[in-house]
């Protein structure tokens, strides 16, 4: 009987010890490290950057391509009077390292206008 009361505080020792490293969370235990996972892909750049200036009843814009995809590009312009029909240029290719000026007008005032993007 003696024998086993002196193992008793080794017993408990080791059971809070087992009890300790089972309670770990997972990140915590070691672990073999695997290589860092391979960046996603991004998408090519894309795209002309694009000026639009409005005066009057005149619009001008001026795209760059600084990319190596051509960009289509397509001046719209809305028009501020009701019976002033609103315009949807036709689309020019801007290369690479390219720029291109595209031009429209409304008859009266100018609501908005901007430029639309597409890839060739």
């Amino acid at each position: 009987m003696r024998l086993s009361s002196s193992l008793a505080p080794v017993t408990v020792a080791v059971a809070v010890a087992v009890c300790l490293v089972l309670s770990l969370p997972y990140d915590a235990l070691p672990h073999a490290r695997v290589g860092a996972p391979e960046p996603t892909a991004r998408p090519d750049p894309f795209g002309a950057e694009c000026r639009v200036a409005l005066q009057g009843s005149h619009v001008v814009a001026h795209c760059h391509n600084p990319y190596a995809d051509t960009d289509r590009v397509r001046l719209h312009i809305e028009c501020a009077r009701w019976w002033d029909l609103d315009t949807d240029g036709a689309p020019v290719e801007a290369g690479p390292a390219m720029t291109v000026r595209l031009t429209g007008r409304c008859w009266k005032e100018v609501r908005t206008a901007w430029v639309s993007h597409q890839r060739a």
